[in-house]
Formats: structure tokens, C-alpha cells, sequence
């Protein structure tokens, strides 16, 4: 009975300790100039920019960014895990500080360029042209 009596202050302690227990809260946030675009990320769309996501591993992502009117910007950023996120250290970060730690990056602003809209007259004499070789092929 002793024993059991004993062992009550240590199961209140992690009982409390796993109440306060805290957490890492990793956000990304896309900037384009001009905003608006639509902000692709390892081929899942995340919202128009400005973009903010979660994610859960450091290293590498491809970005696509598009936007009517303007160019495709296709690029890719890396994103290094902070001092308190390095094996060993990460324990005591994500289980025993109370709270919520943030780690927030900024990509951007990338800047978006506008395309070259090909004049309306070069377009018709394009189709024109090929609609006549469609057309008068088989002769």
C-alpha cells in the first residue's frame, strides 16, 4: 500500500508535465509579386498568394507559381531545420517546453513576369494558315 502511495506523486508529475507538453508549429508563407498567383507546392495546391501552409519535415520543395497573364515560375526552396530541431535536441523542444513554439519562413517575394500576348492578326493568319493545310492536305 506504501508503494502505491508513492508512486501517486510521481504519476500526478507526468500527468502535468504531458498537460504543458508543447509542440512545433511550422508555417510557410508565399509572397508573389503581383499577389494572387496560385501557389503549387510539391504538386498540391496551397491557396493564392499570399500562400501560408503547414509542414511537417525540413529539406527540399518544388514551387510552381501561376498566374494568368503572366509567366509559369517554376523554382525550388529548402527550408533547414533550426538549432532546437536537431536530433536529440528535438525532445525537449517538441515534448517538454510548454507551449507552442513557431517556426515561420517567408518565401518571396517572387516576381511574376507578364507574357508576350501574341498580336490578335498573327494569331488569325496562324489559324487561317493552318486551317488551309488541313483542308488541302489530302490533294
Amino acid at each position: 500500500m506504501t508503494r502505491t502511495v508513492g508512486m501517486l506523486p510521481l504519476l500526478v508529475g507526468v500527468m502535468i508535465l504531458a498537460g504543458v507538453a508543447g509542440c512545433v508549429e511550422r508555417t510557410v508563407r508565399v509572397e508573389t509579386d503581383p499577389p494572387g498567383a496560385l501557389v503549387i507546392i510539391n504538386d498540391e495546391e496551397v491557396g493564392v498568394s499570399p500562400a501560408k501552409f503547414t509542414f511537417l519535415w525540413y529539406g527540399d520543395y518544388d514551387v510552381i507559381v501561376r498566374k494568368q497573364g503572366y509567366q509559369t515560375l517554376k523554382t525550388h526552396q529548402r527550408v533547414d531545420a533550426p538549432w532546437y530541431e536537431w536530433p536529440g535536441i528535438d525532445l525537449v523542444s517538441e515534448c517538454l517546453v510548454p507551449g507552442t513554439i513557431k517556426d515561420t519562413h517567408v518565401w518571396g517575394p517572387f516576381k511574376l513576369e507578364p507574357t508576350d500576348a501574341p498580336a490578335a492578326t498573327d494569331v488569325v493568319s496562324r489559324a487561317t494558315e493552318l486551317r488551309e493545310r488541313t483542308l488541302y492536305s489530302g490533294d
